[in-house]
């Protein structure tokens, strides 16, 4: 179960990197990296991309982290894996005015990168049920 739940956490940040991939006009660094890497074609889904796949998948990303978070009681890994879903989400709807909301979107992309590779390299333990100790 496990697994699943890194999985589904996976696609979700994966969802969102792309999603933000193709909004040029909102992310300029990152559709530069789109026609980097040839994801210029990602720019004809702008507007599905970023009103309707990147909530979602931030939404996503967001609940897989949080039953990571009760599943393994790591409370500063549960707190550094939904920030970045979080402050997607807040950019998306209440910050969006902003000017530096872009910057905070772009943290967030970072966090949720690092901290999803963070948890294939070091996998988090569930504590131990009886005495509450890790293993």
């Amino acid at each position: 179960m496990a697994r699943l739940v890194s999985s589904i956490e996976k696609i979700g940040v994966g969802g969102v990197i792309v999603a933000a991939l193709s909004c040029a006009g909102c992310f300029p660094a990152l559709g530069a990296l789109a026609a980097t890497l040839g994801l210029g074609f990602l720019s004809q889904l702008e507007g599905m991309a970023i009103n309707t796949l990147l909530p979602i998948f931030a939404s996503i990303a967001l609940a897989m982290n949080v039953y990571g978070w009760y599943q393994h009681r790591k409370h500063w890994r549960g707190v550094l894996s939904i920030l970045g879903p979080i402050a997607i989400l807040a950019t998306l709807y209440p910050l969006w005015q902003y000017g530096w909301s872009t910057y905070l979107f772009y943290c967030a992309l970072i966090l949720m990168l690092v901290v999803s590779i963070a948890d294939m390299i070091w996998p988090a333990r569930q504590a131990c049920k009886i005495s509450g100790a890790t293993p």
